[in-house]
C-alpha cells in the first residue's frame, strides 16, 4: 500500500482495516479511498454500524459493483468506515463504534449518515471516501467538514450489494478534497452523457432565507463566483408549500419505505440501537398509509414542476446546510430541530431526484458550510465539470 494510516479522527470501523490494492493501471491509479459500511466487499462483514446487523449477517458472498469499479479503475480500497446506525441519522453519531471526529471542526459532530467517509477524507487519510445519500448523508457531512461532495441522480449509480433504506431516495455519492478529484470518480461511476452547456443560475430564495444570517451572508461570494461562471443568478421561489412541508412529505415517504426495507429484520431480530435510532424506526413503523400515500403523490407532483424547470440545464442554488454542524454536546430537541431545518432543502433534490454537488467554499464561526449546485437528472457530468470550474473562480483546491 502506498501509505501507513494513523486514524486519529476514528474514521474506520474498529478492527482489522480491509484493505484491496486497485489494478495497476486505470484513470484512479494511485489514489486511495474508504467505502461506508454499507456496501458489500467479498468475505468481509458488512456491519451497517449496528452490532446486531453484523451479527445476524453472513460476511458477503460478492463485492459491490460500485466499489468493484473503483478497484477496476486502480484506486487502492484502504477500509471500511463507520455510518450512523442503518443510515437513519444526520450528524454523524454512533454508540457502539465511536462517532468519527470531524477534522474542521473538533468541537462539532461531522455529520451522518457517512460520517467516517467525511472523517476520513477531510482528514487525509484517502484521497476519496464512497458514502451514501438518502436523506443529505453524503451533501451535509461534507458541508459540515468541508468537503466537496455529490448526491448523484437517482439511480444513476449501481447499488446492487448496498445495505438498503429508502430505495426510491437512496443514491451512492462521495467524498473529495479537491474538485478534479470528485470530477475523476464521476467519470469512472456515472453513465455516459450528459456532458453538456448549464445555464441558467437559479437561486432557490426559501433555501437561503432558511439558512441563518451568518450562513447566507458568508456563502455571498461563493454565489458571486457561480454567478461569473454561468452568469446573474436569476431568483426563484421553488416551493410555494414551503420547506417545512417538503420535509413533512420526505420524511413520511421515507419513513414508509425505511420500514418495508428494514421492519421485518428489526421486528425479528429486536436489534439494540442508540439514542434517536430506535424512535425513528418506532415513528416509521407507526406511519399512517394514507399519510404516507399523499407524501408519494407529492413527490411526483414536486419531481414534474422541478424537472420541467430544470430540463433545459438550469441550475440551483442554496446552502447545502443552513447552519454549521451542531456542536457536540447540542441537546437532542437541539439536533432534531437542526435535522428538520436541514432536510427541507435536502428533501429537494431527495424528491426530485437530482444530481447535487456541495462546493466547500465558507466558514461560519470558523466552522464549513458549503454550496450546492443542482442539476436535472442525467446531468451529473455537466455539473462536476461545472463544479470544477467555480472552484477555479473561488481559488479553491482544484
Amino acid at each position: 500500500m502506498a501509505r501507513d494510516i494513523d486514524d486519529k479522527v476514528g474514521a474506520f470501523v474498529p478492527g482489522p482495516r480491509l484493505e484491496m490494492p486497485g489494478a495497476a493501471a486505470g484513470p484512479l491509479a494511485g489514489l486511495d479511498f474508504a467505502v461506508k459500511d454499507l456496501f458489500d466487499v467479498a468475505g468481509a462483514g458488512t456491519g451497517y454500524g449496528n452490532p446486531d446487523w453484523a451479527r445476524t449477517h453472513a460476511p458477503a458472498a460478492a463485492t459491490a459493483p460500485v466499489v468493484l469499479a473503483l478497484l477496476q479503475a486502480g484506486a487502492s480500497l484502504r477500509g471500511k468506515t463507520k455510518t450512523v446506525e442503518l443510515a437513519y441519522g444526520l450528524t454523524g453519531e454512533n454508540v457502539w463504534q465511536g462517532t468519527p471526529i470531524n477534522p474542521a471542526a473538533p468541537d462539532r459532530f461531522p455529520g451522518g449518515s457517512s460520517c467516517g467517509s467525511a472523517a476520513a477524507t477531510a482528514a487525509g487519510l484517502v484521497d476519496f471516501a464512497l458514502g451514501s445519500d438518502t436523506g443529505g448523508s453524503v451533501r451535509i457531512p461534507a458541508s459540515y467538514c468541508g468537503l466537496y461532495g455529490i448526491r448523484p441522480s437517482w439511480g444513476a449509480v449501481n447499488l446492487t450489494g448496498a445495505c438498503p433504506l429508502g430505495p426510491s431516495f437512496d443514491t451512492a455519492g462521495w467524498f473529495a478534497t479537491r474538485a478534479s478529484i470528485l470530477r475523476r470518480v464521476g467519470d469512472v461511476l456515472l453513465p455516459g452523457g450528459g456532458e453538456g452547456a448549464l445555464g441558467p443560475l437559479l437561486k432557490v430564495q426559501e433555501a437561503w432565507v432558511n439558512a441563518v444570517p451568518q450562513t447566507a451572508t458568508a456563502l455571498v461570494p461563493a454565489l458571486a463566483g457561480a454567478e461569473r461562471v454561468l452568469g446573474h443568478a436569476l431568483s426563484i421561489h421553488l416551493a410555494p408549500e414551503g420547506l417545512d412541508q417538503l420535509f413533512e412529505h420526505f420524511r413520511a415517504a421515507q419513513a414508509e419505505e425505511a420500514w418495508a426495507s428494514l421492519g421485518s429484520w428489526i421486528e425479528a431480530v429486536k436489534p439494540a440501537f442508540g439514542p434517536g435510532v430506535g424512535e425513528r424506526f418506532a415513528a416509521a413503523k407507526a406511519t399512517d398509509p394514507a399519510r404516507a400515500a399523499a407524501a408519494r403523490a407529492f413527490k411526483d407532483v414536486f419531481r414534474t414542476r422541478i424537472r420541467a424547470l430544470l430540463d433545459g440545464g438550469a441550475v440551483l442554488a442554496y446552502p447545502t446546510s443552513p447552519i454549521p454542524a451542531p456542536h457536540l454536546n447540542a441537546s437532542g430537541e437541539a439536533q432534531q430541530a437542526v435535522r428538520e431545518r436541514t432536510m427541507g432543502v435536502t428533501a429537494i433534490a431527495g424528491l426530485a431526484g437530482l444530481c447535487e454537488v456541495t462546493i466547500p467554499c465558507a466558514k461560519v464561526d470558523g466552522a464549513p458550510v458549503g454550496l450546492s449546485l443542482a442539476a436535472a437528472p442525467g446531468r451529473d457530468r455537466a455539473l462536476l465539470a461545472l463544479a470544477e470550474k467555480v472552484a477555479a473562480a473561488l481559488h479553491l483546491p482544484l
